[in-house]
């Protein structure tokens, strides 16, 4: 089957499917990096969309955001293989460390791990928000030549108190993010 988009979200207390137009895939991966690798590279097979479209919470890095951001990009904040290569950096790998969405917005640094007490890595990297599933999702997108851009709802400070304001902030973000989907139709 072919549909122009796909949106990719990890979890559906993130977005209900009921708030989504019945003609657009919904993808719920679940959470982390392999995860959504896998549901990114199973949406593109059954869909074969021209564009990927990425919704989900994030923490935040960057002290003055709030409410729905736009990502300009993504970088992977957990692979830490020094000394073979740089943190961030997949060793003996020709396949980018970077991936850039079609429209501007924020950095977002990728990881399985909730975070939850500061990383100065992230401070000096330009990271501004987050999360546990973008670098797979583009970096798949990536693979087989696909547009992607991605929205993120704050739903936390990235601090000890994540899990707490996460549980509370995990379903906020829908109504934004549906009135952002509506320019991509």
């Amino acid at each position: 089957m072919k549909n122009s988009i796909v949106v990719v979200v990890a979890l559906e207390d993130e977005l209900h499917p009921n708030n989504i137009s019945s003609h657009i895939p919904v993808i719920y991966s679940g959470i982390g990096k392999v995860n959504a690798s896998i549901a990114t590279f199973k949406a593109i097979k059954e869909y074969n969309p021209h564009l990927i479209i990425n919704f989900g919470t994030v923490g935040k890095i960057t002290p003055n955001l709030s409410g729905l951001i736009q990502i300009g990009s993504v970088i992977q904040r957990d692979m830490i293989a020094e000394p073979l290569a740089p943190r961030g950096s997949v060793p003996f790998s020709n396949k980018p460390n970077k991936f850039v969405s079609i429209s501007n917005g924020l950095i977002c640094g990728t990881g399985d791990s909730f975070v939850t007490q500061q990383d100065d890595w992230l401070i000096q990297n330009g990271v501004d928000v987050v999360d546990m599933e973008l670098f797979a999702i583009a970096s798949v997108a990536h693979e087989h030549k696909i547009d992607w851009v991605s929205y993120k709802f704050i739903s936390d400070d990235a601090n000890e108190f994540s899990y707490q304001e996460w549980s509370k902030q995990v379903h906020q973000g829908q109504k934004l993010f549906v009135e952002k989907l509506q320019a991509h139709l």
